[in-house]
């Protein structure tokens, strides 16, 4: 019995080793994706559903720009980033704040998107996020935009984070389109050591209370960060060590009303 019960404790502590050192290895990835970026967005429409014989599909977007990714927030289950965009002519750039993403490990709570700027608190068991990181993404006033929970892998010399979450429409998309409100987005982000990719596949739905979902389009989306001198984004790190204090009160702001666990809309 106590041979039994030694290796019973024996293989728990091998269990709790190996967590410890995947959820490292999985803070690692997310961590890499730090520092300053030169990006290629794309973006094409692939198919259309809809039955409008004079429907226009999104026209192909394809820009590209500087980004620097603020680390601002770094524990063991919690690493917070901020995206900064450097535009202008080389004598006169400026900063723009950009998207933010969470992650935190083994996270139950989620804001889940539904439609018409609403977001449905969501509340998971431990069991349904072991070993899990949420990705929580949030827009240019740290107000929420999508977020979702998934297992990182790490193989053949790359990490890899797939998730799929309903999302508002992206900037690009609600200046120019009001025919559908939702997009599912189907996210993969994919870690090397010099670059990172972040691959999309999108359902452009329409979506009423008390209606099944209309899928209208479908858009593929692949964002290639290549990590650049941070030198390139020193406009980023002057700007961002100027207004980092204003955007922790902001932030503080929406974590009190997050904190609440109760539908947001907006």
């Amino acid at each position: 019995m106590k041979n039994i019960i030694a290796s019973v404790l024996m293989l728990s502590g091998v269990f709790v080793a190996f967590s410890q050192q995947k959820q490292d290895l999985d803070r690692k990835a997310i961590l890499n994706m730090c520092g300053c970026y030169e990006v290629g967005f794309n973006f094409a429409e692939t198919f259309q559903y809809s039955k409008d014989s004079l429907y226009e599909p999104s026209p192909i977007k394809q820009v590209s720009a500087l980004e620097y990714v603020q680390l601002i927030e770094n524990r063991p289950d919690k690493v917070v980033m901020q995206h900064l965009l450097v535009v202008g002519p080389p004598n006169q750039k400026q900063v723009i704040k950009h998207w933010r993403q969470d992650w935190l490990y083994e996270n139950t709570d989620l804001y889940v998107y539904d439609h018409e700027n609403r977001w449905e608190y969501v509340e998971h068991s431990p069991q349904e996020v072991k070993g899990q990181w949420t990705q929580k993404v949030f827009q240019v006033d740290d107000s929420p935009r999508y977020e979702g929970s998934s297992t990182w892998t790490h193989v053949d010399g790359r990490s890899i984070w797939l998730n799929t979450t309903d999302a508002p429409l992206p900037r690009r998309e609600y200046t120019i389109r009001d025919d559908y409100n939702v997009t599912i987005r189907t996210n993969q982000i994919i870690i090397f050591d010099d670059h990172w990719i972040h691959d999309q596949d999108n359902d452009k739905i329409i979506r009423e209370r008390g209606s099944s979902d209309i899928l209208l389009a479908q858009e593929k989306g692949y964002n290639v960060y290549k990590k650049v001198d941070d030198q390139k984004c020193q406009p980023a790190i002057d700007w961002w060590s100027e207004h980092h204090e204003h955007w922790a009160s902001v932030r503080k702001e929406w974590d009190e009303l997050f904190a609440l666990n109760e539908a947001i809309e907006l």
